[in-house]
């Protein structure tokens, strides 16, 4: 499998944006695939006749005139949201082509749009430590002006589908260890880190930042922030993207969060409703189980996901997950329970419901027809990677003729998705220029730094004295080489060896990687491994960015505070040295 994820090292994921051609025709069978992998994508065919220009004006008063205007393929193609690979809208090499025509019979993710008359793609990255790696078998961004480049191409691509609204091209840039685009751009720490501040309006400030960073580069729909809460026994695969363990600081993280990237003209997606974090099973492996009560989830899970909603979050993403007080043994991505009398009925939420990828093995259960229908039926409005993209598009066409799908529901998922991408059209792109401007330089800066926390040592003074050697657990020499710099900025000597140890330790560490000889030991995630450590001074920083390896060298040499506090428990040590 690792083989195979590095031979697809170029996909892109196509959300659902538009609607197909009309040129599709109505025929329900998938095209052949457009010839040449390295050439450019032939036009889409065209328009039906009887589709009348949307009006301008109220984006829902627009999406529902379109909508009326859809036929059935064309409102199918709406609510499917693939993967493509290609770092290109319309010029691939023969591997990329070669996984696009597995995909949706195509070379290019250009051609994915107009044959299935999609709304938008959701760009992917493989990382092997990013806990989201199995569902992301490649990677179509790299640097910002490539990133501009294919999102140009692929709305390009786009302007030929009815009703005129712009495609929704989405990311998982949650920062910390899920990040998609991680270079020229400003990064910022785990939601960890901001929950360790506490602090919400630095928060929403460094959001603002990222938000506009990615309208820069044609992202106009974040996979993020995660609202999960984390419960008592923690999550490793949720861990350090979760803002903590308090609901009630969480709910006020989550809000700000929202607001910063909405303010940018992005649209956030709260995930994973109705909750991940009080479950140690992993969605991408298996449907784990959450056994709570309706009072615990209530109490517990609730709060970030309501306080998002509050805050204006126009998406709202579905966890693979059995939570046991909302609908018992239905996985909330397929539970009407969860989906819509909780999500729409109690909540209140209006905006766009999608799902947790569909690749992922809970809801593999069906054949890709049947489980889109399943999905719709739940009450989402978009499919999130579907595994067989024609066989998705065909169960629905299905569903929709043996009545197993309503049209109402079809039309109601694509209004809401339309909807929003009239909003979205509304909003003014900045150009490249702005990524990490001094301004967001500052704003994230003084998040990084409200979050640096002590849990053991002094709490005044230098925290290293004499020449530093700065070690690190395998695969983390980028880290500790911007930690080294950072430390010799802020005045520190630094040796190769022979120095007073500061030992750096991450994601998916152990106690085998602490350093039994470091004077200071600092994690770079979830604080929890430091309770295993003999180090006298212990540090979380809760990502390794260089800005919050840059707060961390200020630390350790005396010239600024470590004013965090964990969100989480750290074993019997006290959240904070320092700060009650």
């Amino acid at each position: 499998m690792a083989a195979v994820k590095r031979a697809f090292r170029v996909a892109v994921a196509v959300p659902l944006a538009l609607s197909v051609l009309a040129g599709c025709g109505s025929s329900d069978a998938p095209q052949q695939p457009q010839p040449a992998p390295g050439s450019a994508s032939p036009p889409g065919p065209a328009p039906s006749a009887s589709a009348a220009p949307a009006p301008t004006g109220d984006p829902a008063a627009r999406a529902r005139a379109t909508v009326k205007t859809l036929t059935d393929v064309q409102l199918a193609g709406q609510v499917l949201m693939p993967y493509a690979y290609g770092a290109a809208a319309d010029r691939v090499d023969e591997t990329a082509a070669a996984g696009n025509r597995r995909i949706g019979g195509v070379d290019t993710p250009a051609q994915m749009i107009t044959k299935f008359g999609l709304g938008g793609l959701i760009l992917v990255a493989f990382t092997p430590d990013d806990p989201t790696g199995a569902t992301n078998p490649a990677t179509n961004v790299d640097d910002p002006k490539q990133v501009r480049a294919l999102t140009d191409g692929l709305q390009r691509a786009a302007t030929g589908l009815p009703g005129g609204a712009p495609l929704l091209i989405g990311t998982d840039q949650e920062y910390g260890v899920v990040t998609r685009v991680k270079t020229g751009v400003t990064l910022l720490p785990s939601a960890m880190a901001f929950g360790a501040a506490g602090k919400p309006e630095l928060t929403e400030g460094a959001w603002r930042a990222a938000g506009t960073e990615l309208a820069a580069m044609g992202i106009n729909l974040d996979f993020a922030p995660v609202a999960d809460t984390l419960g008592p026994q923690g999550s490793s695969v949720i861990g350090s993207r979760s803002f903590g363990a308090d609901p009630k600081a969480n709910a006020a993280q989550v809000g700000a969060a929202v607001r910063g990237v909405q303010g940018a003209g992005v649209t956030a997606a709260l995930k994973h409703f109705p909750g991940h974090g009080h479950t140690t099973g992993d969605s991408h492996d298996d449907l784990p189980v959450v056994a709570q009560s309706r009072p615990e989830w209530e109490s517990q899970d609730r709060p970030p996901f309501a306080a998002g909603i509050a805050a204006g979050a126009g998406v709202v993403m579905s966890g693979h997950l059995d939570v046991e007080g909302l609908d018992k043994g239905v996985a909330a991505t397929f539970s009407r329970k969860i989906m819509t009398d909780v999500l729409r009925g109690e909540l209140k939420f209006a905006g766009v419901a999608i799902t947790d990828a569909m690749n992922m093995p809970p809801a593999m259960k069906w054949p890709a027809g049947e489980a889109a229908v399943r999905a719709l039926n739940a009450g989402n409005d978009i499919l999130l990677m579907p595994p067989d993209l024609a066989g998705a598009r065909d169960g629905i066409l299905a569903g929709l003729k043996d009545g197993s799908l309503k049209r109402e529901r079809l039309v109601e998922a694509v209004t809401r998705v339309l909807t929003l991408k009239f909003r979205t059209a509304a909003q003014v792109r900045p150009e490249l220029s702005t990524l990490g401007s001094a301004e967001h330089l500052r704003a994230v800066g003084a998040a990084d730094a409200a979050a640096i926390t002590l849990i053991k040592g002094p709490c005044s003074g230098p925290l290293v004295s004499g020449p530093v050697t700065v070690s690190a657990s395998g695969g983390r020499d980028a880290a500790r080489i911007t930690l080294v710099k950072a430390l010799q900025d802020a005045g520190v000597t630094v040796q190769a060896a022979g120095g007073t140890v500061v030992h750096l330790v991450g994601y998916g560490d152990r106690q085998t990687d602490l350093s039994p000889d470091a004077k200071v030991t600092v994690i770079m995630d979830t604080p929890q491994l430091l309770a295993g450590s003999r180090s006298p001074t212990l540090l979380a920083t809760y990502s390794s960015s260089p800005l919050a390896l840059s707060a961390l060298a200020a630390v350790l040499a005396g010239k600024a505070p470590a004013p965090g506090k964990s969100p989480v428990a750290v074993g019997k040590l006290p959240r904070s040295a320092c700060v009650k």
